[in-house]
C-alpha cells in the first residue's frame, strides 16, 4: 500500500488515501491496514528534530510511507536541509520508532533529497507550533 508524496498533502491527512484505496489492491484486510496506518502515524508523531519543537510528521519530512502485504514498511523520508546534524541518526529514530508499531515485520528507510524539503510541507500544526504564520 503506497501513498505517494503529491497525496501527503496537508500532512495531518498525509495517510488518510490509504482507506480509500480498494481492498483488492492488498492481501491485508483494510481494516488492519486503517489500524497499522494510524499507529504509524502515531510512531512517527514521536520522533522530533531536535532543533526544531515540531515532529517530523507535521514538518513534512515524510515523502512516502509503503505497507507492503508481508507487512513490511518502506518510508521515504527527507530532512530539512542535507547537512542536517542529526542526518546520520533521525533515519535510525524513524525506524526504531516504526518497529515498535504492533503488526508491521520490518522497516526500511530511504532517505531522500529529491524533492527538497521546504515549507510548504508543514502542517497548519507545525506553523502554529513554529509560529510561522
Amino acid at each position: 500500500m503506497t501513498v505517494p508524496a503529491d497525496e501527503m498533502t496537508p500532512m495531518s491527512e498525509a495517510l488518510a488515501p490509504v482507506a480509500d484505496t480498494p481492498a483488492a489492491s492488498s492481501g491485508l484486510p483494510p481494516e488492519e491496514i486503517d489500524r497499522m496506518t494510524d499507529a504509524i502515524v502515531a510512531a512517527l508523531k514521536t520522533v522530533y528534530d531536535p532543533e526544531i519543537p515540531a515532529d517530523i510528521y507535521e514538518l513534512g519530512l515524510i515523502y512516502r510511507v509503503d505497507i507492503a502485504d508481508d507487512r513490511h514498511v518502506a518510508i521515504d523520508m527527507t530532512l530539512t536541509a542535507p547537512g542536517c546534524p542529526v542526518a546520520g541518526e533521525m533515519p535510525i529514530w524513524v525506524e526504531n520508532a516504526v518497529t515498535s508499531v504492533p503488526g508491521v515485520k520490518d522497516v526500511t528507510v530511504n532517505m531522500t533529497f529529491d524533492p527538497p524539503w521546504d515549507q510548504s510541507r508543514m502542517s497548519d500544526e507545525a506553523r502554529i507550533a513554529l509560529d510561522m504564520w
